[in-house]
């Protein structure tokens, strides 16, 4: 049984100011260049039988990098589309809304290019992915290079748990996480891993 092996995609301007980020789609910063490159020697280590990328340039050119080839888009890992948020910081929401906790309080409707979805949505995008790649986990790992907030939920329903356990897994830019199984049950092997480690 292989392991799937969850890759968040390295820094952008956004994701260093703390701005949601959903279908915006931002290149990397040269630190997240550089991160993602430091992932190569980690990862050159797996037996990858399959990688699977959010269609955002910066989740596509941190798989490049970090030296995971032949990757190929997957529309179900682009990030939770934030609607009305997108853009803005937790900070800036609070000031419309004080108290707002996205797990909670979900998003609004934004324009026709950032509808906004509800966090049971994103575990129904997570839910596509994880039964696509099943079949390929029986023989061999398989990575998937994504967002933090969608990747969270991915781990939460492969734990199955609802997806607003998402909110119990920070997870970093440019690092890696992987689950497993021990006894036939799903698990966390390893969490929010930077390249340096």
């Amino acid at each position: 049984m292989g392991d799937l092996i969850l890759v968040r995609h390295g820094e952008t301007e956004w994701s260093r100011a703390g701005k949601h980020t959903g279908r915006t789609d931002i290149s990397l910063t040269t630190a997240g260049e550089a991160a993602a490159v430091a992932l190569a020697a980690v990862l050159a280590r797996r037996d990858i039988a399959a990688v699977f990328t959010s269609p955002a340039r910066r989740a596509v050119t941190t798989a490049a990098l970090a030296g995971l080839d032949n990757a190929k888009p997957d529309p179900d890992l682009w990030e939770w589309d934030y609607g009305g948020y997108e853009g803005l910081t937790t900070a800036q929401i609070q000031e419309r809304r004080p108290g707002w906790y996205l797990w909670r309080d979900g998003v609004i409707a934004g324009d026709a290019e950032h509808p906004g979805e509800t966090v049971d949505q994103v575990g129904q995008r997570a839910d596509r992915v994880l039964g696509r790649v099943a079949p390929l986990l029986e023989s061999a790992d398989v990575a998937l290079v994504a967002h933090g907030h969608v990747l969270r939920v991915l781990a939460a329903r492969y734990l199955r748990l609802e997806p607003t356990a998402g909110r119990l897994f920070r997870l970093d830019t440019g690092t890696i996480s992987t689950l497993g199984t021990e006894h036939d049950e799903p698990v966390i092997l390893s969490w929010n891993v930077p390249h340096s480690t």
